[in-house]
């Protein structure tokens, strides 16, 4: 029996960053890329490594240039701190697994280090392949949890719940992360829109090397959890761009949702500071007319656009920075 699973790369719409911040956040899968997980029964447990795990390369350069779109270690310390937690899981529900070994591999379209997911990515879908193998439900709202802590117990990344959550659930979802919310059932409130009710969106990502994620929040964090105001009230202000945005989605305020996709990117410069290629992103998506926000943590960025005209505007003007224009496959 070959198992089959795949996880999509996931853009955040409205209300980023807050989820990290008991915020309430808007986000799409986007699934024209993927990271797809294969697993087979096998004598011994075995993480097949991929072409980007090597420790061999062409020369320094090749190596700097792997270190900086791969991180160091590829996808293998993914896989096994994945497969980790789900035995802990499981061991913390009394959940007995059966003793058949494994061979495990991923593979991944989704563009690395641009704020797309796609560690996550190959996370939740081995969680996947883990709970098909050994036949066990994990609760989809617990799901989110476990790939999130993953990252975070496991390989020290700094994560927020969002990533995972559209990962887990697919589609459109709004998420509610308010702190009595969280502190009583342990996972945010996660309502599923319907992508139908979705406006014309464009994703741009920079195809040029970017750098490791996982610490761009730190300072940020480390100046809400002393109460800094100025920190507080803008992820508050943020968290409420995701509640106005779900209501204008489902009354289908189209301007609305225009300028409020604008003002989740201007909040974010309040607390935040953007790289000049960042930022060349974002107002070169403005120039022609188009809304612009991050979908992450920076290197890709979404927005609305108004007609084919305005999208090829896009697809010319962004192209000339080395970014490249898609149509997000959303349902």
């Amino acid at each position: 029996m070959i198992i089959e699973t795949r996880a999509y790369a996931r853009a955040g719409l409205l209300g980023n960053p807050s989820d990290g911040f008991f915020g309430k956040t808007i986000s799409i899968s986007v699934r024209n890329f993927g990271a797809s997980i294969t697993l087979y029964a096998s004598p011994e447990l075995i993480i097949e490594p991929q072409p980007q795990d090597t420790n061999e390369f062409r020369s320094v350069y090749h190596l700097r240039d792997a270190v900086s779109t791969l991180g160091y270690h590829g996808g293998v310390p993914l896989l096994k701190a994945a497969i980790k937690k789900f035995v802990e899981y499981c061991e913390q529900q009394d959940i007995r697994l059966h003793n058949r070994n494994f061979s495990i591999r991923y593979s991944t379209s989704i563009p690395r280090q641009v704020g797309l997911s796609g560690s996550s990515a190959i996370i939740a879908a081995a969680f996947r392949a883990l709970m098909q193998f050994y036949q066990v439900e994990i609760p989809l709202p617990v799901l989110p949890n476990l790939v999130m802590a993953t990252e975070t117990d496991e390989l020290g990344i700094t994560a927020g719940l969002q990533d995972r959550v559209i990962q887990c659930y697919e589609g459109c979802v709004y998420m509610d992360f308010d702190r009595p919310i969280m502190e009583a059932q342990g996972h945010g409130n996660y309502e599923p829109i319907n992508p139908s009710l979705l406006p014309k969106l464009y994703v741009a990502y920079n195809t040029d090397l970017g750098k490791q994620s996982g610490r761009v929040h730190n300072d940020v964090k480390s100046r809400w959890l002393k109460g800094e105001e100025l920190v507080v009230a803008t992820m508050a202000d943020i968290a409420d761009v995701a509640r106005q945005g779900r209501e204008a989605i489902l009354t289908q305020d189209i301007e609305l949702l225009h300028q409020l996709i604008n003002r989740n990117f201007d909040l974010r410069t309040k607390i935040y500071n953007i790289s000049d290629r960042n930022m060349s992103l974002i107002n070169t998506a403005r120039a022609c007319g188009a809304s612009a926000s991050f979908t992450g943590s920076g290197g890709s960025i979404i927005g609305l656009y108004r007609d084919d005209a305005m999208l090829n505007r896009l697809f010319v003007e962004l192209k000339k920075i080395n970014a490249r224009v898609i149509k997000p496959y959303i349902s």
